[in-house]
């Protein structure tokens, strides 16, 4: 299936897995462009010597194109960008929206810029800049996420931009691909569904735990970080929820030293950053603490297998998702839905 995605970055389908944090590392990306999908390697939770390694690792992998998640915020985004053009990575995807300047030496390197964005205003800012797409996430999405239904958001940002708009939240199968193509998108991009594969290096125990939750159990909930965050309701989000303000801020603060072993930075630098983050935003230090580790919070459920810790960010259709399948059984099952949504729609038009 040819669309305006899949001439944008060579692929054969037009189907994204999205840069999931200690998720969409090499073996999930590899296998995903294997089965002619893009695959977005996440580096947020890579230092930069391990970004050139996974980089290299998913090579080895495969011939075909992918991409890499970057934080536009990070202070180390130049040096990251300077490893993707060096390394020949296809396409940069940002989950913040990246500066008109990242994106022109992107673009001067043959790199394709597609930012993710959640409201129109955004996917016009960056297209102004450049951007050669943009991923639209709507409220059904999982980690940080907006309240604009992707059946709302995405219709608007489709007429407000000329560049192609990949559609995100709420896809998991070949109807959702017909939909989004009916909406004027040029491909979706799915997290949650990729994470439930057998290619996906999440611990069994925790994939088991996507599984056995229905729609009602993947909430929004603001106790983490002060954002509005999609994900499984946990035990850890119980007691977020539900503990008084001494109390949380003391487990933030145990959360945040063992991050602070695991990246190996200082405490003034970790304030120094939960600053920033407070600037402009009503978040109590707790949050602040916790936004600044959220890593640490990913790594103990992603990483570790430990769901009673762990934050598991997860779109509603973890609630519809029943099965463990590889990235080619997932692709391959997704197109031939699709196909089959079309056919019959022309035959009963005929």
């Amino acid at each position: 299936m040819e669309t305006a995605l899949t001439r944008l970055v060579g692929v054969r389908h037009p189907i994204v897995q999205t840069g999931m944090g200690w998720v969409a590392g090499p073996r999930l990306v590899s296998a995903t462009a294997n089965a002619g999908a893009l695959g977005i390697l996440a580096s947020a939770t890579m230092g930069p010597d391990r970004l050139r390694e996974a980089i290299r690792e998913v090579k080895s992998r495969t011939s075909a194109p992918f991409g890499v998640n970057l934080r536009a915020d990070a202070t180390d985004a130049g040096d990251r960008v300077r490893i993707m053009i060096e390394e020949g990575v296809r396409v940069a995807s940002f989950a913040l929206a990246p500066s008109a300047e990242l994106i022109a030496e992107l673009k001067e390197a043959g790199v394709v810029v597609i930012p993710s964005i959640g409201a129109r205003r955004h996917a016009e800012k960056v297209a102004a800049w450049g951007a050669d797409a943009v991923i639209v996430q709507g409220g059904e999405g999982g980690g940080h996420t907006g309240e604009v239904a992707t059946t709302v958001l995405l219709p608007q940002v489709v007429d407000a931009v000329d560049i192609p708009v990949v559609a995100a939240g709420g896809f998991f199968d070949g109807r959702g691909l017909v939909a989004a193509l009916a909406y004027g998108a040029a491909g979706v991009a799915m997290g949650t569904r990729f994470l439930l594969t057998s290619d996906s290096t999440v611990p069994d125990a925790v994939k088991a735990a996507y599984l056995a939750a229905a729609v009602k159990d993947v909430t929004v909930t603001r106790a983490v970080d002060g954002l509005p965050h999609r994900m499984l309701r946990t035990e850890l989000v119980e007691t977020l929820e539900n503990s008084g303000r001494t109390r949380t801020l003391f487990q933030a603060i145990r959360r945040a030293a063992g991050f602070r072993r695991l990246s190996g930075l200082t405490w003034r630098r970790m304030i120094r950053d939960g600053l920033a983050m407070k600037h402009g935003k009503d978040l109590t230090w707790s949050q602040v603490l916790l936004a600044a580790n959220t890593p640490m919070l990913l790594k103990a459920s992603m990483v570790d297998g430990r769901t009673d810790l762990g934050v598991m960010a997860s779109g509603q259709v973890a609630g519809v998702i029943d099965d463990l399948p590889s990235c080619a059984e997932l692709v391959l099952r997704v197109m031939k839905e699709a196909d089959e949504v079309l056919w019959a729609l022309v035959r009963s038009d005929a």
